[in-house]
């Protein structure tokens, strides 16, 4: 299947200093992107949480980078405020090439996320293709975070499963903005919360609490951060407190609306 991702942007990075430029700033090893391959990124600010989740691949010895459209602005500035004397270009590509989301779909020019799920960049507009709903569910059978504007700087790394098998950051790389708040966390401590996969008869939205009685959290036990409906529910990837997920969980703090957690 085909989806046309609309809501995204896409930002090239050049110059012969890109690499090392890059490999300060974002969460992974910018070193280790291999052929025709995503490397998933977190771009933190200074206390470690994340600004935004970024699909990193290189394309014809550039370094073109994926984002949702509301965090473009925000990305651009900060790598321009950070560039300093560095040799990079930093262009706003969006205009001049489309992206589509290929589910279980084989293409020789996509760039792979993980086996299910790749990345088409084309010039042309390909015909027929599906809505982006069916990325988002695909996404989300995935466990694949995402941080819009709206969520923008509330999670740490951890907090999006980013760390598990370092899909998203490297504990061997060099320092990058929040590297030692993340770093502290994984040699130090252990995330109270974590990434799950909730299903809801009710309507749920980005940005929507999660709530359970016992929690002793000055805030919600979680946050919604991913949404797709299906004919029958909502399907959706959620921040939530690792303590309480075998608890009663309540969608913005009614009680008449429960949401379930799904164990994998």
């Amino acid at each position: 299947m085909v989806t046309l991702l609309d809501n995204r942007s896409l930002i090239k990075v050049s110059g012969e200093d890109s690499e090392t430029f890059l490999q300060s700033q974002f969460s992974n090893n910018i070193e280790n992107i291999q052929h025709k391959e995503i490397q998933i990124n977190a771009y933190c600010q200074h206390q470690g949480k994340v600004i935004a989740v970024l699909w990193v691949f290189v394309k014809k010895e550039s370094y073109y980078l994926s984002v949702p459209n509301t965090l473009k602005q925000i990305v651009l500035s900060k790598l321009n405020m950070f560039k300093l004397m560095s040799k990079v270009n930093i262009e706003d590509f969006s205009g001049k090439l489309n992206q589509y989301g290929l589910i279980n779909e084989s293409n020789n020019q996509s760039f792979k996320i993980n086996d299910n799920l790749s990345l088409l960049i084309s010039k042309e507009l390909i015909t027929g293709v599906e809505h982006n709903y069916y990325w988002e569910m695909a996404c989300i059978n995935e466990n694949l975070p995402e941080v819009y504007s709206s969520n923008s700087e509330k999670f740490i790394p951890q907090a999006l499963n980013l760390d598990i098998n370092q899909i998203g950051v490297s504990f061997t790389k060099g320092c990058y903005p929040g590297q030692e708040v993340v770093a502290r966390m994984h040699y130090l401590g252990k995330p109270k919360r974590r990434l799950f996969r909730f299903t809801s008869q009710f309507e749920v939205s980005i940005g929507d609490n999660l709530n359970v009685q016992d929690s002793k959290s000055l805030k919600s036990s979680g946050q919604i951060i991913r949404v797709a409906k299906n004919d029958t529910e909502f399907q959706f990837l959620g921040v939530f407190e690792v303590a309480h997920t075998n608890e009663n969980i309540f969608l913005n703090n009614d009680q008449t609306k429960l949401v379930y957690l799904i164990h994998e």
